[in-house]
């Protein structure tokens, strides 16, 4: 008996590609726009302390939803590529059903409107 050509299983790279896409997930930019409204950010803000995420809640960046260790951090990622890429997208206003029909043919069309977007502010008694 001669040896395999493909050892392994060949579908096997398809899984473990599915894996790693579905574990970078972030939240989608119109859910981060629901997120940016006021009632909803003071609550994400200020939780509760929860010892199983990072930095026990306390650290979060409203506009890319991630959680940081100390105050140190978070203002290091304020000044960071990605946090400006992630502002700089999320400038323009979300997608809408309307626009989509719009898109269809079914009105003329209106091109997205620009939502002023500014990094969060920092509280420095929170460390």
């Amino acid at each position: 008996m001669g040896k395999c050509k493909t050892p392994g299983n060949p579908k096997s790279g398809k899984k473990i590609a599915k894996t790693l896409k579905t574990k970078r997930k972030t939240k989608d930019l119109d859910q981060i726009h629901s997120d940016m409204k006021p009632e909803t950010a003071a609550k994400l803000l200020h939780q509760e302390v929860d010892y199983d995420v990072t930095g026990c809640a306390q650290h979060y960046c409203l506009h890319c939803a991630r959680y940081f260790i100390d105050m140190k951090a978070l203002k290091e990622h304020f000044k960071s590529k990605v946090h400006k890429k992630r502002l700089k997208q999320l400038r323009e206003e979300p997608y809408t059903q309307a626009e989509a029909e719009r898109a269809a043919g079914m009105g003329s069309y209106i091109p997205p409107k620009v939502v002023e977007v500014k990094t969060q502010p920092v509280e420095e008694d929170m460390d």
